[in-house]
């Protein structure tokens, strides 16, 4: 009995329907609540109010994200028309979008029992907004674009399967669902795309599906050199990157540390460990060692790249493919000669529910709960202008609700300082974590700076943007200052202080002070300078 074609035809529509459900829960109240990473929030904010200015990442400003994690979040803006709005509905969309080369790739590979369930699975790790391996209520949009990149992983890693029927339609929806999925990872977070440029190499090795694989590669080659031909930023980009992997290298942490984070997932890989022994028994096949081995090393690297302790989604498509192995195996046993094989089918699709089910359950917790808390205006509205859909609620998370509480009076103190500034601000800077006052103020931003400025993640002593670059289209810097408690003089602000503050006091004078800021507009040119630069010669 063939038993992974067992009503193929539902699977698709089962986990198009999910996705759909999940983007109406996201989408449908129009608020963003958050418990934790407001900074996090501000800066994929001011990332969609860049680029609906009409900026283009890395050629207008600094950022080692792709460019369709930018144009995704300004769809979101774009579409719900509130900045509280813009997270849940960008989500909402790659929700749908993610949904329509998985039901694909899932229905033509795995068995219902396997697909369902794994299908909702990675659905709602890119629909739930909680940085994985939180807990529930630590309800945030922040590394959003992680989630994307383990859901669409998680989807292509299936194809190491053969499908059930192999034709020239399947072969190109194969190629198509492929190429969109790298291409996904390619542009929204390199890590994961050069693991999904890598996974076809290891496919060419299956002669009935090379086909396929080779077609993606060439496709994804074309498709990127279209891309470049309009972005025109690919090496601004890598000199991006290149920045933030001069900080640590290839891998972060101390010894002790990156130990620890193989312990946190221990669970998953002694799971995924068991599946791949019982498939690689059945199959004795090298290249399926291969596989596995490839998901498990892969799988870490990423995550030790990412703000992120436990979700190596890797490890559980290997376990999805293990198990459809498993399945195909005793489907091909003649009943009479094996009775036990029916329980060892079941015991493997029991086992995997086991390893999927938990994580399930804990997004649906989470969603649900940014689902209600949205719908009845949970919280307090960050109090600036435009952000008034932005909610920050206290669920059980009384010490980051107190942090950021605190941080609303720095952020009013400063918009009351810009208010008052005649003539009206533009091309605004933060020295501080993020930058919501050109979307309060509906300033243009400035061209050649950054929303990221993530001290020993994106800059650091040794490897930073150099001040007359970042700050050369700046016409007002807004400085925070130091804070009372003893940690503070630890913390980034003074490192960025001491790299920044000499050119800002070379070329900026003091425009006004309060509480929590330092005001800096740009001096005036002299004359000469003046007119050199209307003579067009400087």
């Amino acid at each position: 009995m063939r038993l992974w074609t067992e009503r193929p035809m539902k699977v698709g529509p089962i986990l198009l329907v999910a996705a759909a459900l999940l983007a109406l829960l996201l989408a449908l109240p129009g608020q963003t609540v958050t418990t934790r990473y407001l900074n996090d929030l501000f800066v994929i904010l001011d990332g969609a109010y860049r680029v609906a200015a009409g900026q283009v990442p890395n050629q207008d400003f600094h950022t080692p994200l792709g460019p369709f994690a930018y144009y995704l979040t300004a769809a979101g803006y774009a579409l719900s028309g509130t900045l509280g709005g813009t997270m849940p509905t960008a989500m909402a969309l790659i929700t749908l979008l993610v949904a329509l080369p998985m039901a694909h790739v899932l229905s033509s590979r795995l068995h219902p029992f396997i697909a369902i369930p794994y299908g909702l699975f990675l659905l709602l790790i890119l629909a739930v907004p909680v940085n994985l391996g939180e807990g529930i209520t630590s309800l945030s949009f922040a590394k959003f674009y992680n989630r994307i990149g383990w859901a669409a992983l998680g989807v292509l890693l299936v194809m190491y399967l053969r499908p059930v029927r192999i034709d020239r339609r399947q072969t190109i929806l194969d190629t198509a669902c492929a190429t969109v999925l790298t291409l996904l990872m390619l542009y929204t977070k390199l890590s994961y795309g050069v693991v999904a440029l890598a996974f076809p190499l290891l496919v060419l090795s299956d002669r009935q599906q090379r086909r396929w694989s080779a077609g993606a590669m060439g496709a994804t080659l074309l498709a990127a050199l279209s891309i470049e031909l309009i972005w025109q930023s690919s090496l601004a980009h890598l000199a991006d990157l290149r920045l933030a992997f001069a900080l640590d290298g290839g891998l972060r942490g101390t010894w002790g540390q990156i130990v620890d984070h193989i312990l946190v997932n221990l669970t998953d890989y002694i799971l995924l460990f068991l599946f791949a022994g019982i498939a690689l028994y059945r199959t004795r096949s090298v290249r399926d060692l291969l596989f596995y081995a490839f998901c498990a090393v892969a799988g870490f690297l990423i995550i030790n790249q990412n703000f992120q302790a436990w979700g190596i989604i890797m490890l559980h498509g290997a376990a999805a493919v293990a198990a459809e192995t498993i399945l195909r195996s005793e489907s091909r046993r003649p009943q009479g000669v094996d009775h036990g094989s029916w329980s060892t089918a079941a015991g493997a699709r029991l086992l995997f529910l086991a390893v999927v089910l938990p994580t399930i359950i804990y997004c649906l917790a989470a969603l649900g709960l940014h689902t209600a808390a949205a719908s009845v205006r949970a919280g307090i509205a960050v109090p600036l202008p435009n952000m008034e859909q932005i909610r920050v609620a206290n669920l059980w998370t009384w010490s980051d609700y107190d942090t950021a509480t605190a941080y609303h009076e720095v952020l009013r103190d400063g918009f009351n300082a810009l208010s008052q500034l005649e003539p009206k601000p533009s091309r605004i800077f933060v020295l501080d974590q993020g930058n919501a006052f050109s979307m309060a103020l509906n300033a243009p931003p400035a061209r050649g700076d950054t929303p990221w400025l993530q001290w020993d993640r994106t800059l650091g002593n040794t490897s930073y943007i150099p001040p007359e670059t970042l700050l050369a289209d700046v016409q007002l810097v807004m400085e925070r200052k130091l804070s009372d408690s003893p940690d503070a003089a630890k913390g980034p602000l003074p490192q960025l202080q001491a790299i920044y503050g000499p050119y800002i006091a070379a070329h900026f004078d003091a425009a006004g002070e309060t509480q929590h800021w330092k005001l800096h507009r740009r001096r005036a040119p002299s004359i000469p300078e003046a007119a050199l630069h209307l003579d067009g010669r400087s």
